[in-house]
């Protein structure tokens, strides 16, 4: 037993570091291709070249990430095989379908047209090659929506049915899958996401340049395009983000409770707890500071629903342990009876089953179990509390941080005064904020969802592979190491290119005297 656990935390830790390592590079594509796309649009209507060489400066930065994405990414499904066998033998008819279409529509797209980015600016005409950048843009988005369909249904199976005769899920509606509401909230905040990365990388950048007066005309341009772009962004992400808290209420209501450290149930409406520390020991929060009906105002959309706390709801799972205990037991009993039909009376328990399960931790024969291993099985639901409370605010707090800075941004570069030095400086240092708040985000998700892998179906420990624990422990470690190396290259090369600067008309020598405060030259316009 304790090297089964082994390899379940092992197998855990490799995932959620492969996924955060390939999530640096995943925003960053995202808010690049739609950029690229909406530069290379200003150039085609005006016809500047200034605007061809800033597409081309920030295409290369662009093309440097792409890879590394693709390098990061293609492993992470690897694991499904080697490290999560019995999890793909699970659910691998529903989870695979996404990823196919993901790697035969949208990455095929996305990668083909990526080569005519960069051959194709002497072999296209201009409105050619603006229809291949928007391609670019459309196959990244195509991507992020297929993976996120996939993940959304582990926190919703929607479309699914169990069949007990195979012992698998198998899909009974796809449309279902692919229009799960948890997909449609998950993909726009995640996109979303990606274009403030993008937008704050291309004013850090731009305001380097202007500080140091080097490429001043295509730095400015740019700055100009980041802050309009990304001031949209930052405010759909709170928006969009507030749509993934109202779906996360219905769908995942102990991930909420989680994230609001909301040990009992409050009368309607819940208020959110703006300050606190949550203490998994005495399951109170001490030092709290609430805001009166705002949790129930983003839960529920209401002022009347409740917003159920975790002790209820884990008094809850342990009925839902119980009533699932019958179809495990009838499951059982038919291990010479393949084609059995399940008796009407196991409907409901059948739809418990995967609590059922969470006893497997606790002993193998869970038709067994006493009422304290039942007991201990539903208090097994509640996730990290204070990481996710935490995780939640500070990237909460990082969202309202770009808001102001984009809208600064927008006023500053609105009056042409985009050249203070405080402003350029105060860009330059929120460079990292929206990797941070990525993966915050990404924390708060997937972590949010334990113990399951798949939610009230299946529990994460039963999804791993039955490998020894030094074999992924190797894994884990070539995988650190190798990552690592990947991330050093990407910002190397990220470096290398920033430093040498775009190329054309307006790589020329630093200015002298002091920053152009009033010069037109980012009229995205002209």
């Amino acid at each position: 037993m304790l090297d089964h656990l082994d390899v379940v935390t092992l197998s855990r830790l490799q995932f959620a570091l492969t996924a955060l390592y390939h999530f640096l590079f995943v925003p960053l594509t995202l808010g690049l291709a739609l950029l690229l796309a909406i530069m290379e649009s200003v150039y085609v209507m005006t016809g500047r070249e200034v605007w061809r060489d800033a597409v081309k400066f920030w295409g290369t930065l662009f093309g440097i990430n792409f890879v590394m994405g693709v390098a990061t990414g293609v492993t992470m499904e690897f694991q499904f095989g080697t490290n999560w066998a019995y999890y793909s033998h699970y659910v691998g008819d529903i989870f695979g379908v996404p990823l196919a279409i993901e790697g035969l529509m949208a990455f095929f797209l996305e990668a083909t047209f990526v080569g005519l980015f960069f051959f194709g600016w002497n072999r296209l005409t201009k409105v050619q090659h603006l229809i291949v950048t928007w391609c670019v843009a459309l196959g990244s988005n195509f991507s992020a929506l297929w993976i996120l369909v996939a993940n959304a249904w582990m926190s919703n199976p929607v479309g699914a049915t169990f069949n007990p005769q195979t012992m698998r899920m198998e899909l009974s509606s796809f449309m279902e899958v692919l229009f799960n509401p948890v997909a449609q909230s998950k993909f726009v905040h995640t996109v979303s996401a990606g274009y403030v990365t993008g937008s704050i990388f291309m004013m850090s950048i731009g305001a380097w340049y202007i500080l140091r007066q080097r490429h001043v005309d295509i730095a400015r341009r740019s700055l100009t395009v980041a802050a309009s772009f990304g001031l949209a962004s930052a405010l759909s992400v709170v928006v969009l983000g507030d749509e993934s808290g109202y779906t996360a209420g219905e769908n995942q209501k102990m991930k909420i409770a989680a994230i609001e450290a909301m040990w009992e149930t409050e009368p309607a409406p819940a208020s959110f707890t703006l300050f606190g520390f949550p203490n998994m020991k005495t399951k109170t929060t001490e030092y709290e500071i609430t805001v009166p009906y705002v949790l129930g105002l983003i839960a529920t959309r209401s002022l009347d629903k409740p917003v159920e706390g975790i002790k209820p709801l884990v008094l809850r799972n342990e009925e839902r342990i119980r009533a699932g205990l019958p179809a495990y037991k009838w499951i059982s009993e038919q291990g010479g009876k393949p084609n059995a039909a399940v008796p009407a009376e196991l409907d409901r328990s059948m739809k418990d089953l995967g609590y059922a399960l969470l006893l497997k931790r606790v002993r193998p024969d869970i038709e067994n179990a006493s009422p304290a291993e039942i007991s201990a099985a539903a208090h097994s639901t509640i996730p990290d509390v204070p990481v996710l409370f935490w995780s939640f605010r500070i990237m909460v707090a990082l969202g309202f941080y770009f808001i102001a800075l984009f809208a600064v941004a927008f006023y500053l570069s609105s009056r042409r005064k985009c050249g203070r030095p405080w402003f350029l400086r105060l860009c330059m240092f929120s460079l990292p904020l929206p990797w941070i708040a990525a993966e915050l985000g990404w924390i708060v998700a997937e972590y949010g969802r334990q113990p399951w892998i798949i939610d009230g179906v299946m529990p994460t420990f039963l999804g791993v592979s039955g490998v020894p624990a030094s074999n992924v422990a190797a894994s884990l470690a070539a995988f650190v190491i190798f990552y690592t190396a990947l991330a050093v290259v990407d910002v190397a090369l990220l470096v290398k290119y920033i430093r040498k600067g775009p190329k054309g008309a307006d790589a020329h020598e630093p200015l002298a005297g002091p920053l152009p405060e009033a010069q037109p030259a980012y009229d995205v316009s002209r």
